[in-house]
């Protein structure tokens, strides 16, 4: 039997190309300089203004339609598609809000005795049950149609919660909704803003 070793290729690489560098300008890289905190107070206001900083960048996100940024409950095509449904229609149930205020305002309002049994008869027998019966029928209207769409639309959409989430919206002022609309009344886009 031979002794003689047999030549074996060396595994380990031959160099990487460069010289190593010195720890001082490889740290010297990487640093950042962080201007600490002198005090907990300075750290509670830093810590503040990088909050709203944050909540300023989710905001504009939201304002822009950016789907990162929205909530859970208006992620989704499904939602989408809802949202812009419901803005690019009148629908009575937007006005039970405001409809609900010159009720209220019209009760309080110090009528003479004669006259506050009448503005009270007419809220309690005709303007309640007329916007109840609206708000209700606009509802299951609106839910019904948003989630007959989706599922023609997107077959492949979960419609579970679609046609509640349509029907809330449709209850609120166009101007107070959340996410924005991006559509107006007829199905146009919303305009951009022009900042100054």
């Amino acid at each position: 039997m031979d002794d003689t070793p047999v030549p074996v290729d060396d595994p380990k690489p031959q160099g990487k190309g460069r010289p190593t560098p010195k720890r001082r300008d490889a740290e010297g890289r990487r640093r950042q300089y962080v201007s600490a905190p002198k005090d907990r107070k300075e750290a509670y206001r830093q810590m503040r203004a990088k909050q709203a900083a944050e909540r300023e960048k989710v905001r504009q996100g939201i304002l822009a339609g950016d789907e990162r940024y929205l909530p859970a409950r208006d992620k989704g095509p499904a939602r989408k598609f809802a949202r812009d449904w419901v803005d690019s229609r009148r629908l009575p149930s937007q006005y039970f809000l405001p409809f609900s205020l010159v009720i209220l305002l019209a009760t309080w309002i110090p009528w003479p005795m004669s006259i506050r049994a009448q503005v009270l008869g007419y809220v309690v027998t005709i303007g309640w049950p007329i916007m109840m019966l609206g708000v209700l029928l606009t509802s299951v209207y609106v839910a019904f149609k948003v989630k007959k769409l989706v599922a023609e639309k997107m077959p492949n959409e979960s419609v579970k919660g679609v046609g509640f989430y349509a029907a809330m919206r449709a209850l609120q002022i166009r101007k107070l909704r959340f996410p924005p609309p991006r559509v107006q009344v007829g199905g146009q886009p919303v305009p951009a803003k022009t900042k100054k």
